[in-house]
């Protein structure tokens, strides 16, 4: 069944089978996997792909220094160029640090950064073509985090530069774990297909088009045919039904595999809902802002009185002044 509530069509309240949600691969490929999801919410379904598009941790590199530069191309150029270049960040959640949090170094270090570096210099009359190969990790890591991503034919890896007799790139890269939502850089997926209804048994279509809801919103055969065999045949339009089968397409960068995206995603959702769970507790401190960095307590003052520190943050003072109404 496509659509479906907890006592039959048009119950608003969620699925509470005790078997939960259930995944069906339908296509798998190197970067790339097609499911399934069903028996959940489309809400639940919405902040997987969420979650998996922003919040999944992975390391790219951060912070470039330029020793020497003659190519024709600026150092934030090839800075940028760096920073994309896909790192192998396989147990980068639990093995690696974030540079912030490291209890160990106030800068960086082994437990929350991976050092690479890039030495070439062309001595031939012919154009020397700079690869993301002749990248060298220079830390003492046994594991392959941080290693630059190669799935070519040749072993190359992206192209970084091109350079002519006499030119050479001499620098180092400090690679940092981190999410998406601060950076693409750190993104683990290119991009994720998102459908339900393909066959738009819930009308949904018509409430979003501007012309044609037909030609705007074209039917994806192979996930209308699925859905055909999953659905009854004499399905009735309810306004209160619910969808429940979610059709996902997932792309991978190739830090990643497809798979462990999607398990990371999961495990990285859980985390967020315990958290606002515990939050929630009574008695909990966090319930009132204790847990947060920006919820500061007023000075303490003589006599008991003492003035807020309104729009401070963690970070000091902020552009409206030192309390919430732009006034010191």
């Amino acid at each position: 069944m496509a659509y479906y509530g907890t006592n039959g069509y048009g119950d608003d309240t969620l699925d509470t089978d005790s078997s939960g949600a259930k995944v069906t691969v339908r296509e798998v490929e190197p970067g790339r996997c097609d499911f399934v999801l069903q028996n959940c919410s489309l809400a639940l379904a919405n902040s997987l792909r969420r979650v998996m598009l922003a919040e999944i941790p992975t390391i790219a590199i951060d912070l470039v220094d330029f020793e020497t530069n003659s190519s024709v191309l600026p150092d934030e150029f090839l800075a940028h160029r760096l920073g994309m270049i896909p790192l192998n960040s396989m147990n980068v959640a639990s093995d690696l640090q974030y540079t912030r949090e490291c209890p160990n170094c106030d800068d960086h270090c082994e437990q929350c950064s991976v050092t690479l570096r890039l030495h070439v210099k062309c001595t031939s009359p012919e154009n020397l073509l700079v690869f993301a190969k002749d990248l060298i990790m220079v830390d003492g890591r046994t594991d392959d985090i941080g290693k630059p991503v190669i799935r070519d034919s040749a072993g190359n890896g992206p192209l970084l530069a091109k350079l002519r007799n006499g030119q050479e790139l001499k620098l180092s890269c400090i690679a940092k774990k981190g999410i998406a939502k601060e950076h693409a850089k750190w993104a683990p997926t290119a991009a994720i297909g998102f459908e339900y209804d393909p066959n738009n048994k819930l009308r949904h279509v018509d409430y979003w088009y501007e012309i044609d809801a037909k030609e705007e919103w074209p039917v994806n055969q192979k996930n209308a045919e699925w859905e055909t065999e999953e659905t009854a045949a004499d399905f009735t339009y309810n306004p209160d039904a619910q969808p429940s089968a979610f059709f996902f397409d997932l792309e991978a960068t190739g830090v990643l595999e497809p798979d462990e995206v999607v398990h990371q995603g999961v495990e990285v959702l859980q985390k967020k809902l315990a958290e606002i769970v515990h939050g929630l507790e009574p008695g909990n401190d966090a319930m009132n802002g204790g847990m947060s960095p920006d919820g500061y307590e007023p000075a303490p003052a003589e006599d008991g009185y003492g003035y807020g520190r309104g729009g401070t943050t963690p970070y000091g003072a902020t552009a409206y002044g030192q309390n919430g109404y732009g006034g010191y």
